[in-house]
């Protein structure tokens, strides 16, 4: 599993010329069950997602895919970890 941190490094009102693009992105890949969870940073400096991916060469070529990335407003860092404990309801996220 891979938490990717996104930090925007342009104004707001680029990313925001952007978002529209970025969350149809995020919806494919919900769609092919690749990220797990996403959102905001508090206060809004960037974002963060959850994602399974293969391994972080592939993870990588899917985020080249963002509108973000693309057009150069925010910056990513992954880290790969390895769930082994989580609540019950969150199981399924758990790797041996």
């Amino acid at each position: 599993m891979f938490i990717v941190s996104l930090n925007y490094v342009s104004a707001l009102d680029q990313v925001d010329a952007l978002l529209e693009g970025h969350i149809e992105f995020l919806n494919r890949q919900y769609e092919k069950k690749i990220f797990i969870a996403s959102g905001r940073k508090v206060p809004r400096t960037g974002g963060v997602i959850f994602a399974r991916a293969k391994n972080k060469e592939a993870l990588n070529t899917i985020l080249e895919q963002d509108p973000f990335y693309k057009k150069g407003v925010a910056e990513y860092e992954v880290t790969e970890f390895v769930p082994t404990m989580t609540l019950p309801e969150f199981a399924n996220l758990n790797e041996s």
